[in-house]
């Protein structure tokens, strides 16, 4: 069947092939144009836009307000051609004192509040460019940087901004684009340049030297960091870490003995209205019994008033368990990448960050002192031209007067180039005075100085160093000091955990918690010996037993990869059934418990799903303040959570439903907070029967019945990670379980 032309060209391509090609596409314009910020300028493109456009409307600090809806309108319609909300909501996120450390945008009217509440609408609100942003932009219009055309040709936009601000440290930036994100915290801009100014004069400093000036983020809202410095270290050496920040907090005292907590400042990113709910909805659920009530009687500034149960409560244990149950202590995912010189996306540490940014404050120097020897050049050129001709005021008349071509006899008679003859029949009659003579001479004697300089300061390399060091420093002292440089976030040492809180009111004794195999779950008082008879209902048997204290927190480790902390004292006591454990938490009816025991922090365990995949978790982790618990394992369709057994050991034994035994060391598996985990057997049918670790030198040892053998010559079954295995030693269990 012939093709109807008029429909087009139709080429026959691969689905497959089809999918990958634009996908691809799409995914470097996500991280190139849209999520992840430039490392010279510390902007992504919607942010260098919107401060272009305020420029070109020349919205500088000096000038008055303009409505948000025109430069929306100015970005929309030249440079970024996407809906106007997000162009507004990034408009908005710049002028906010409790989002940006150092403001770009000067916002007149409702531009929000740290309590969540949006913005005003676009037609309501004004704005212009702060003193920082100026700063971006310095040398904008002296060819410091490239332009590109815009979408539709029409207009250009700068690739990147001049940065004499070190933007991207000192506002930080956060965004997820396809396949990789960036979250890097704000900083103090003192600090960040003193930090730049020593890597200038010590280029091979290393991150510890620059710690010593930048003391760690420094975020708009204040609050508490609390990190040792290895910790520090460790994430701006590689450019990922994860920092813990709370807020910060005294006790005030009242009449007659008594005492509030008032929190003055909260955490980075967290809104004070979710904040006060969070607080509110645990107090409603009796999981905060050290505190009374909470108030907020914030203005400008924030004031939350905490009232303690009653006044012997430790306040220390108080801030405590609200820092482990709420957002007044949070984490700050640090990642740090983003686009480098030759935009091309890395994560990036302390140095390479510095070090990109001076060195693109080189390349601007360099091109603004060229740009300017031009200018320079043509105006000495023209000016050369007017003091060859004012000796000879009366034949330059002349020749304009009486011939028919002036501009060739004025270049024949006074070997002038094309440009002096032009400025010179360009001349107002009024520029023939003896004072303009006189003006014009010190003007090239001026140029001729700063010419000079100029070429100098482009043959010595160490000489423009200076010059950007004396340029730095002028933003040091500039937004280094005064209200808006002084640091705000308060660097503590890494702040111990308070065994807390809750438990504080219950009293100590020995207990034995029963999980019956259908969920119902009890505990008896005293521990009870492990053959003592229980009643269970019919048809229901035990699945675990537990001997703890009353104080105790267990972990329950379900099916479905999550793991729930069950406090002993909220549990039902033994008489009649108990409850069932899906009233406690959030578990489905198709998952299942795999364990409940007690999580020792300083202790790792083995984490495995039942398709063989498995990891390192802290036992830190096992805990959650959620009803729907915490996702530690990450499941594919079909799969389960099936065993956490303790790393004790430098081996690890896993055995197969294939009746396939693998040996290999513990160190191959990778220690993580939360995953999919790495495949710890390869299997062609079926899945992983059993896993445990041991150590090498004593044996890997099994039950048979109600004997115990134990192998010491392994070589056989010893091998690397995801092997497939052999068949084990004679007189293992059929059943295909160690059975410790």
């Amino acid at each position: 069947m012939p093709i109807d032309m008029s429909t087009g060209h139709i080429e026959d391509a691969p689905l497959a092939s089809a999918l990958s090609e634009r996908y691809l596409a799409y995914a470097l314009s996500t991280i190139m144009s849209r999520s992840l910020p430039d490392a010279r300028d510390g902007l992504k493109p919607v942010h260098r836009r919107l401060i272009y456009a305020m420029h070109q409307l020349k919205l500088d600090p000096r000038s008055g307000f303009k409505k948000c809806a025109r430069v929306v309108g100015d970005v929309m319609g030249k440079f970024h051609p996407h809906g106007d909300s997000s162009i507004y909501e990034a408009l908005v996120r710049l002028a906010q004192e409790f989002s940006s450390r150092f403001p770009l945008i000067e916002g007149q009217g409702n531009f929000g509040n740290i309590d969540g509440d949006n913005a005003a609408a676009m037609r309501y609100t004004e704005s212009r460019l702060t003193e920082v942003a100026e700063f971006l932009l310095r040398g904008i219009d002296e060819n410091a940087v490239d332009f590109r055309a815009t979408y539709d040709g029409e207009e250009s936009e700068p690739v990147v901004l001049p940065g004499a601000f070190p933007n991207l440290l000192a506002n930080g930036a956060s965004g997820i684009a396809v396949g990789m994100a960036t979250s890097i915290p704000p900083h103090n801009a003192g600090e960040v340049c003193a930090a730049a100014i020593h890597l200038i004069q010590n280029p091979k400093a290393s991150t510890a030297d620059l710690l010593k000036f930048v003391c760690g983020p420094d975020f708009p809202t204040g609050g508490e960091l609390v990190e040792d410095h290895a910790t520090l270290l460790a994430a701006y050496e590689t450019g990922r870490g994860s920092l813990r920040t709370r807020a910060r907090w005294v006790r005030e005292e009242q009449k007659h003995g008594t005492w509030v907590i008032v929190v003055t400042e909260i955490p980075y990113q967290v809104q004070k209205s979710r904040l006060i709910e969070q607080v509110a909805l645990l107090l409603q659920d009796k999981k905060l019994p050290l505190l009374a009530d909470i108030r907020d009687e914030s203005d400008e500034k924030i004031r939350l008033v905490l009232e303690p149960r009653s006044r012997s409560v430790d306040p220390e244990m108080l801030m405590a368990s609200l820092f482990k149950s709420t957002t007044l202590e949070s984490r700050f995912s640090l990642n740090m990448n983003v686009l480098d010189g030759a935009r091309i996306p890395r994560v990036m540490g302390l140095r390479e960050l510095l070090k990109a940014w001076i060195d693109h404050r080189h390349e601007v120097l360099i091109r603004r002192s060229n740009h300017r020897l031009d200018a320079i050049a043509k105006r000495l050129e023209i000016l050369e031209g007017y003091l060859a001709v004012f000796l000879n005021l009366d034949e330059v008349i002349r020749i304009i007067r009486t011939e028919d071509e002036p501009k060739a006899k004025l270049i024949k008679a006074f070997k002038l180039t094309e440009v002096q003859a032009e400025a010179i029949l360009n001349m107002r009659l009024r520029s023939l005075r003896k004072l303009e003579e006189i003006e014009i001479r010190q003007e090239h004697k001026k140029l001729t100085t700063e010419q000079k300089g100029l070429q100098a300061l482009l043959k010595d390399e160490g000489k423009r160093w200076e010059k950007i060091i004396a340029e730095i420093g002028e933003v040091q002292t500039k937004f280094g000091a005064g209200p808006l440089g002084m640091r705000r976030t308060q660097i503590s040492a890494a702040a111990p955990m308070l065994e807390i809180v809750a438990e504080a009111f219950v009293e100590r004794e020995p207990v034995t918690v029963v999980l019956s195999q259908k969920g119902w779950i009890r505990a008896f008082k005293g521990h009870l010996a492990a053959d003592a008879e229980q009643k269970f209902k019919e048809g229901d048997r035990l699945h675990i037993m537990r001997r703890c204290e009353s104080t105790d927190r267990l972990a329950l480790l379900a099916t479905n990869g999550r793991v729930y902390t069950l406090k002993v004292s909220d549990l039902p006591r033994g008489r009649g059934d108990g409850q069932a454990i899906r009233l406690l938490i959030d578990l489905a009816n198709e998952d299942g418990v795999v364990d409940l025991f007690l999580p020792d922090p300083a202790q790792k365990y083995l984490i495995a799903a039942s398709a063989g995949r498995g990891f390192l978790l802290p036992g830190s982790e096992l805990n959650s303040e959620r009803k729907a618990g915490k996702q530690i394992l990450n499941l594919k369709p079909g799969e389960e959570l099936s065993h956490c057994v303790p790393a004790n050991g430098d081996q690890v034994a896993v055995i197969g439903q294939n009746r396939k035994l693998l040996i290999f060391p513990l160190n191959e598996l990778p220690e993580m907070s939360k995953g999919a985990g790495v495949a710890l057997q390869k299997y062609k049918d079926g899945g992983m029967a059993d896993v445990k670790v041991f150590a090498l030198a004593a044996g890997l040892t099994w039950k048979l019945g109600a004997n115990t053998r134990t192998e010491t010559k392994l070589t056989e079954w010893r091998g690397a990670r995801a092997q497939a295995g052999r068949l084990p030693p004679n007189g293992f269990p059929k059943s295909g379980k160690f059975g410790d």
